[in-house]
């Protein structure tokens, strides 16, 4: 069945959705259903997503959406479609941008207007893939885990673990993530969103509304996200061949025949465990991945 809504993963998808003028009202109250109470925003300027360093030796950053409130709070939001080794730091490293970028030329006390880092994760951090939290909020905090410095939030949204349906969201955050999760596989607006701006998002991402130009870039963006995927495919492939390579090496040591029946179970076990990997990543359920792949329940939520 052809999709009917874009696809918010992509970068076309994600920009059109939360990163034009026209989309500042969805970007607001989706950053607000995050936001404490004292930095609720009325309204934000779009900034230039590329910020460069204090030198031109310096690294640059770039991000998908940056903006300023008109209180002045700065706010970067990312989407991450896949695993970075350390991407804890390269958020880190990000914030220090808009923290730079309010120095004062002369006279200043060093007062900062607070600075957000919202990651959207189509995965799970691996040091946490056994806890059930869709939210991490990050601050600085002391010794006795009191919030020391309240100027710098990170806030990482992990989407797999989002399994809300329809009728258990309550929260406009759950309203926003189960948008963002599920939009590209809808067919149609559920009840839940009629009048609200939520329900407008759904109009804007209504691929019957894009014009030739609209789609053409869509298209591309949507070739670079469905390629990252088929990477994982052949990545899938390439663990079971040198598991298959690995069994028999070790085999051979007991005999050739011996070796090659180890090989293939060797070979077949890493590829079930690859592809349980994949599936997950995809949000399937460990239901379904243990009957797609054979291996036990136990098993998939270990990995």
């Amino acid at each position: 069945m052809q999709a009917r809504f874009i696809n918010p993963f992509t970068d076309y998808g994600f920009k059109k959705l939360f990163g034009e003028e026209a989309s500042k009202p969805f970007l607001i109250d989706f950053l607000n259903a995050m936001l404490p109470a004292h930095h609720q925003i009325k309204d934000l300027t779009l900034k230039n997503s590329e910020q460069m360093g204090i030198s031109d030796f310096d690294r640059k950053a770039i991000y998908d959406i940056y903006c300023q409130s008109h209180t002045g709070e700065r706010f970067i939001v990312e989407l991450q479609r896949a695993k970075q080794t350390f991407f804890k730091d390269r958020t880190l490293y990000y914030a220090t941008f808009p923290i730079n970028e309010q120095a004062q030329k002369g006279e200043w006390n060093y007062q900062l207007k607070a600075v957000y880092c919202i990651s959207i994760l189509d995965f799970l951090f691996d040091e946490h893939k056994d806890d059930p939290e869709v939210i991490y909020t990050v601050q600085l905090k002391d010794q006795n885990n009191q919030i020391f410095y309240d100027k710098l939030t990170l806030i990482y949204l992990q989407l797999p673990n989002f399994c809300k349906k329809e009728h258990e969201l309550v929260t406009p955050l759950d309203k926003w993530l189960f948008f963002i999760k599920n939009l590209e596989d809808l067919q149609y607006i559920p009840a839940i969103f009629k009048d609200s701006i939520i329900e407008q998002a759904f109009e804007k991402a209504n691929l019957a509304t894009f014009n030739r130009q609209e789609i053409d870039k869509y298209e591309r963006s949507l070739k670079v996200y469905r390629d990252l995927h088929n990477s994982l495919e052949t990545a899938i492939k390439d663990g079971f061949y040198q598991g298959m390579e690995h069994g028999l090496q070790t085999g051979l040591k007991e005999g050739l025949q011996k070796g090659m029946q180890q090989g293939i179970e060797q070979g077949k076990y890493e590829q079930k465990i690859a592809t349980a990997k994949t599936l997950k990543g995809l949000h399937i359920s460990p239901k379904d991945i243990a009957l797609a792949t054979g291996l036990d329940i136990d098993e998939i939520n270990a990995l």
